[in-house]
């Protein structure tokens, strides 16, 4: 009878923790890339509460279409994990080819996968996750972003120092074009993209029509990625060598303010309250930053944190439910 209350008990802890019938908690997932894992933070504590292990190597991250799950891209292990976005929850996983950077078309009808190892771009159905398309691309494909009406994606490669279009319902290659060293991050802003350039210390403005570099935005070494205000007023842009945000107004492209944020930034996200959440890569932590003070806080996580998502946005669904 003991034995029996143990394991019972055993099991109604890990259903809380994995959110069986649990209420939906403020939660920071941050992913682990050099440990494996998945570090869930409670928002409010500044707590890590879990960490939900994974299988070799995951980086990124995207938030399907309906909202009901939260993909996971292990590269090494050649698997995407499905968690519950209120809990955490593992809800299943499925084999993929070298998930590096994931992203879902803003149309829902396709899913792209970015092959960093394999130099490849593969391209899915979004709901069946069928293989629809699989180009070759050399070398290194890195971050992307789609065009707003998902017609063509556009990849980093960050090898061969270039940005690549393909159209998403054909496969086809539309351009294929040099744009700075070690190109990473791709960002839509207002008909142009912006692309950091990791191997510089500038973003590059590029023409989506053609792949062409219109000018270029000073911000700092190893420029890496872009990342929006859900207000859409301001764009903070990561230098991961310098250990700085740039931030940049979307119209002007100036670079407005400079933060100090030691330690590798690179992914980030925006909490409720005004802070920024970022994954400090080398110094296996996130840090919160106070981007009126400039003052930041410390939480230790894994080993080389890079994808980082809160569920706290605005007009995220409560009530949804794992497939």
């Amino acid at each position: 009878m003991v034995i029996r209350r143990v394991v019972f008990f055993a099991a109604f802890a890990g259903a809380v923790l994995c959110g069986w019938g649990a209420a939906a908690a403020d939660l920071a997932f941050v992913i682990n890339s050099n440990d494996a894992s998945v570090s869930l933070i409670d928002v409010g504590t500044h707590q890590e509460i879990k960490r939900i292990p994974l299988l070799r190597e995951p980086h990124h991250m995207a938030l399907t279409p309906d909202h009901r799950s939260m993909v996971i891209g292990d590269t090494a292990g050649n698997a995407i994990f499905f968690l519950d976005p209120r809990t955490g929850a593992v809800q299943r996983q499925l084999t993929i080819s070298d998930p590096y950077q994931i992203q879902f078309s803003p149309n829902g009808r396709y899913f792209t996968v970015a092959g960093l190892a394999r130099n490849q771009i593969d391209i899915y159905d979004a709901v069946t996750f069928a293989l629809l398309h699989r180009i070759a691309a050399r070398s290194m494909p890195s971050h992307m972003n789609y065009a707003p009406d998902s017609s063509v994606v556009f990849v980093s490669l960050q090898g061969t120092d270039r940005l690549i279009a393909i159209e998403t319902g054909s496969g086809r290659v539309l351009w294929n074009s040099r744009v700075g060293r070690t190109p990473a991050g791709v960002l839509w802003n207002r008909g142009h993209l912006l692309v950091g350039l990791m191997g510089e210390a500038h973003f590059a403005v590029v023409d989506p029509v053609d792949g062409h570099v219109e000018r270029m935005i000073p911000t700092g070494r190893g420029a890496h990625t872009m990342f929006l205000t859900h207000d859409g007023k301001l764009i903070y842009a990561t230098n991961r060598v310098d250990g700085t945000l740039s931030v940049i107004d979307p119209v002007s492209l100036s670079v407005i303010r400079t933060l100090r944020l030691p330690g590798g930034p690179d992914d980030l996200d925006f909490a409720p309250d005004g802070k920024i959440w970022a994954a400090l890569r080398f110094a296996q932590s996130v840090g919160i930053l106070d981007p009126v003070t400039g003052s930041v806080e410390r939480i230790p996580v894994g080993r080389s944190p890079h994808g980082i998502w809160l569920n706290t946005h605005d007009g995220f669904p409560q009530a949804v439910t794992a497939r």
